[in-house]
């Protein structure tokens, strides 16, 4: 049997008409599931996984991926979400490294962009 991953947008609980919420840009650093918590490298202006340990903007929480993107070996370009719109708690994904107080700095990070983060219990 067969364990279906992440779906593309699958944590996606709502978003503003048409293309309010998203943007694209340019994904780097590792094989991202949709639903990962980017923060953006100043000097590049790239994306990857936010974490607390990074010094170059990108410990700041600031978009959403919505949908799966390799950029392991090479960067892409990947949809993201960046305001006015809810995510599923369960669907998020952190940076390995984050425990659950940077997890919650994160969120409250990404309510600050207007991406509210939704528990089990408000969606």
């Amino acid at each position: 049997m067969k364990t279906q991953g992440i779906q593309d947008f699958e944590g996606l609980l709502s978003e503003s008409n048409g293309k309010r919420s998203r943007d694209v840009g340019i994904i780097t650093g590792g094989n991202y599931v949709s639903g990962t918590v980017l923060g953006q490298i100043t000097a590049s202006k790239k994306f990857t996984a936010r974490t607390t340990e990074a010094s170059d903007g990108s410990e700041v929480a600031i978009a959403v991926l919505g949908a799966n993107v390799d950029a392991s070996e090479v960067d892409k370009t990947g949809v993201i979400f960046v305001r006015d719109c809810e995510w599923s708690e369960t669907l998020l994904s952190h940076h390995a490294d984050e425990d659950s107080t940077e997890q919650a700095a994160a969120i409250a990070e990404l309510k600050g962009k207007g991406i509210i983060v939704r528990t089990d219990e408000d969606s």
